[in-house]
């Protein structure tokens, strides 16, 4: 099953094909007790931030990146607010801008 070191690759393909203004890679990464959590969020991060940078189409960090299972429900959408909520107006934004350019 796919996860969100994955995301990164499924952007490209889309900025790639010119088919989207603007990406959102979104996804969930919950500690663990290992190492690999900080591995995952730094590539997940970094991947997706390349995407926009290569190709020109703004692609929007959607990845909450928590502690724990209840600390990723808060943030998608009660007590911290909707992180997804707040991807999709920054890919609209930058679509707008990048439009403008």
């Amino acid at each position: 099953m796919p996860g969100s070191l994955e995301i990164p690759t499924a952007a490209r393909g889309i900025a790639r094909s010119r088919a989207a203004d603007a990406i959102i890679g979104l996804g969930c990464v919950i500690r663990g007790d290992t190492a690999h959590y900080d591995h995952v969020c730094r590539e997940t991060a970094r991947g997706i931030a390349e995407v926009g940078r290569r190709t020109g189409v703004p692609t929007i960090f959607g990845v909450l990146t928590c502690d724990t299972l209840e600390q990723a429900i808060e943030r998608a959408g009660t007590k911290m607010g909707n992180a997804g909520r707040s991807a999709a107006l920054a890919a609209l934004e930058m679509a707008s801008l990048m439009k403008k350019l």
